[in-house]
């Protein structure tokens, strides 16, 4: 059974006293970046870290984006100038847009037409890379999240069926929205529910686990209320990639305590 098939889906909860010990070094951490903040030059600082972020947000994907690229959109965007600049392409200008739009405007509410034009900035018309991708929809078909070989692929999620797809987006975003300003919920733990769990409803043809860690920088950036990043998530992610589908694969085939 897939955790979206249980009866209590999507009531998420967690052990307070595991969770607490971590959660103290998590925001320990995050006051020495904002304290080093203070030195930094912000925009330059912004750069680099969305580069970072998209970057290897895109590489856990198997996709590599021209770096330079990336980095002249940012720059035109953020009104760095650069001594060499490079080449920019709709796909790196849309993308760049989305990871602006996370940090420039995280007091807006989300919705289901934020989450499609993020994604068609992201897949612009005529973009490929294995298949065809129609940017700006929910997917009409069932959808896996598989490895391994092709005779014998490890299934870590299957989503749910796709007649389920616009009441599941509807209520995440209900909740992502409802929650913000909740004091009862730490910041942190609603990253990671929103993390989890739209990643779980994979709602998109494809880009579902990129949608997915842009929406949680804008859980975080909400919490910090800030418009200056200095960490990049998805460096991590893609460092411990194999943990990360394994841990992935382990949640969708268990409760919904996401404690471990």
């Amino acid at each position: 059974m897939w955790i979206w098939e249980q009866h209590n889906w999507p009531e998420f909860h967690w052990n307070a006293n595991v969770i607490a010990p971590l959660l103290r070094d998590v925001h320990f951490n995050q006051g020495l970046l904002l304290g080093k903040s203070e030195y930094e030059d912000a925009r330059q600082a912004t750069l680099d870290s969305l580069l970072s972020s998209i970057i290897y947000s895109s590489e856990i994907e198997g996709e590599r984006l021209n770096a330079a690229s990336v980095r002249s959109s940012l720059a035109n965007r953020l009104g760095i100038t650069e001594e060499k600049p490079y080449p920019t392409t709709e796909r790196t200008d849309g993308i760049t847009e989305v990871a602006l739009d996370v940090i420039e405007n995280s007091d807006s509410d989300l919705t289901l037409e934020r989450i499609l034009r993020w994604h068609q900035l992201m897949f612009p018309a005529g973009y490929t890379l294995f298949n065809p991708i129609q940017g700006g929809q929910l997917r009409e078909g069932m959808i896996e999240v598989v490895s391994g070989r092709l005779d014998k692929p490890t299934v870590h999620l299957e989503a749910p069926p796709p007649e389920r797809v616009v009441a599941e987006v509807l209520q995440f975003i209900k909740w992502f929205n409802k929650f913000r300003t909740d004091a009862s919920l730490d910041p942190i733990i609603r990253a990671a529910i929103a993390h989890l769990w739209f990643v779980t409803i994979h709602p998109l043809e494809d880009g579902n686990g990129r949608v997915t860690r842009f929406l949680t920088d804008l859980a975080l950036a909400q919490a910090e209320n800030r418009s200056i990043r200095f960490y990049a998530m998805s460096v991590s992610i893609c460092e411990h990639r194999k943990m990360y589908y394994k841990i992935l694969e382990s949640t969708q085939k268990g409760s919904l305590d996401i404690t471990t």
